[in-house]
């Protein structure tokens, strides 16, 4: 059935910008997102993300800048001239209409041929047929979802915008309809854009991951990579849990480089350091680290921080969450997966935190409030 659908179209912007009175909304954003590919715009609340998608889509007129899709200039046509369409996190689906004619309904009003034909076989794509009859009223939230893309689909675009489509599911439905939305892009090898704001479900879904924050996008790249080697003190702390460690680079060799915090020594490997000199942030994620009741043996490959005292435990299914106060360094975080062999720990025993120099990273810049 891939035919149903033409090719993905690669999108462009070119310098975008956006101002509304009294504040500026998007700074000169460039990407290129290639035909086919999954991307995600993944960002709080009031970064600009859904902004963007606006422009893209037509619904909004950038300040300056081009967006292009498949290399044809559509910065001013209007939403229906340009091969996009919209998935909403709202379905909107006519209540008194049946599944297929709501599909149909696009088609019919611009007089496309045989639209129930064409709104049969996207529901067939969706794996839906067998509700065409039915009423949205009478579709799981899951259900009215994938109607919802069929009704986009149907209309044969190059590039599909997704706007937070899965919010309104609850947990379970959200991880079902997450690979049934892949599994559906990589049949009709459309370009998606999908905008979120929830980091599990980008790093679930996406090709390529794009951090955006006040307007502009901090770092962008595959999900592992964002998530081992983040940049910058926002995508280290937005894209998962991350303890960072801050002071000046008082030691350096050929292949690392190492801060002093409180006494103790902190290395990173040179090749996962954004900033080589001054004062800069190495962090290590919270699943990298782990926890002794005796001072372990010192070793060059593995930082060591303590003692500190746990004051907070936390479990949460996969895993048991330590938070672990040492002096003069703050708090760290410590996640241990639930393996069936807990370790006998209490609140206020005391332990040595550590982890492996190969885990660490160092960012470009520095954690608010820590800056110079």
């Amino acid at each position: 059935m891939k035919e149903f659908v033409p090719a993905g179209a690669d999108l462009e912007l070119k310098n975008i910008r956006k101002e509304f009175p009294g504040f500026t909304a998007i700074e000169d954003l460039d990407l290129h997102i290639p035909a086919g590919e999954f991307f995600a715009l993944l960002g709080p609340s009031g970064c600009g993300k859904t902004t963007t998608l606006r422009i893209i889509a037509g619904l909004d007129e950038p300040t300056s800048g081009q967006v292009l899709i498949g290399g044809q200039d559509v910065t001013f046509s209007k939403p229906h001239e340009r091969q996009v369409n919209t998935v909403f996190q709202s379905y909107a689906l006519f209540p008194h209409m049946t599944i297929l004619e709501n599909v149909a309904f696009g088609l019919r009003r611009r007089k496309i041929e045989d639209p129930l034909a064409k709104a049969t076989d996207a529901l067939n794509l969706v794996e839906l047929g067998h509700v065409a009859q039915r009423r949205p009223q009478q579709l799981s939230g899951g259900q009215q979802q994938r109607v919802a893309l069929a009704r986009a689909l149907v209309n044969r675009p190059s590039l599909l915008l997704l706007d937070e489509p899965l919010g309104a599911l609850d947990l379970k439905l959200r991880r079902q309809m997450q690979i049934e939305l892949k599994a559906i892009q990589m049949e009709v090898g459309l370009t998606f854009l999908h905008v979120t704001h929830d980091q599990e479900e980008a790093m679930d879904m996406a090709d390529t991951v794009a951090v955006m924050n006040r307007g502009r996008i901090e770092q962008m790249g595959a999900p592992e990579v964002l998530y081992e080697r983040p940049k910058t003190a926002f995508v280290s702390k937005f894209l998962g849990q991350s303890n960072l460690f801050v002071g000046e680079v008082a030691e350096t060799s050929a292949n690392s480089l190492s801060i002093n915090v409180a006494g103790s020594k902190i290395t990173v490997p040179k090749e996962r350091a954004e900033k080589q000199q001054g004062k800069i942030a190495i962090g290590v994620r919270p699943e990298k680290t782990m926890f002794h009741r005796s001072k372990p043996a010192e070793s060059s490959s593995v930082n060591l921080l303590g003692p500190g005292q746990i004051k907070d435990i936390r479990f949460t299914g996969v895993s048991n969450q330590y938070l672990i106060e040492v002096p003069n360094v703050g708090d760290i975080t410590v996640f241990a997966q639930n393996v069936g062999i807990s370790p006998v720990i209490e609140l206020g025993e005391q332990v040595w935190v550590s982890f492996n120099v190969e885990h660490a990273f160092g960012l470009l810049d520095l954690p608010v409030g820590d800056e110079e």
